[in-house]
């Protein structure tokens, strides 16, 4: 059994003329979480981790408080999906196709299917980083 998802894809990034390239990664290893990266000109990646049952529930509709909000009232049409992300460092909105989303979702719902997020979580391990820090 595959343990992790990797999508890539190019965005709409706060209105950018040329798509930026991103990819959706999910693991087996941190069930409750995915990540969305994007590719900067000079190659390095940024990532955004935040919880999967916030990009599951943004595709019925606005959800979220923090760093990570999904708006799909900010998208251009019913095809896309809108993500800010805020940070003291700055402000983006994501435009990813909503059928991107909804593949990435299905293929990581195959690694850990939803609502069995703790049968894989190792609270052990999340003792031990903790506390040998």
């Amino acid at each position: 059994m595959n343990d992790a998802v990797h999508q890539h894809q190019f965005v709409s990034l706060s209105d950018a003329d040329a798509p930026v390239l991103s990819r959706f990664s999910y693991s087996a290893a941190e069930p409750f979480a995915v990540s969305l990266s994007f590719q900067s000109g000079d190659g390095t990646w940024t990532d955004w981790t935040f919880a999967r049952d916030l990009l599951i529930a943004g595709l019925a509709g606005p959800v979220g408080e923090g760093d990570v909000r999904i708006r799909p009232e900010l998208a251009r049409d019913e095809e896309f999906f809108a993500v800010e992300f805020e940070s003291p460092g700055g402000y983006a909105l994501v435009e990813l196709l909503r059928i991107d989303v909804e593949t990435f979702l299905e293929a990581a719902s195959g690694v850990v299917p939803i609502g069995t997020e703790e049968a894989f979580f190792d609270v052990d391990a999340l003792i031990d980083e903790l506390t040998n820090v």
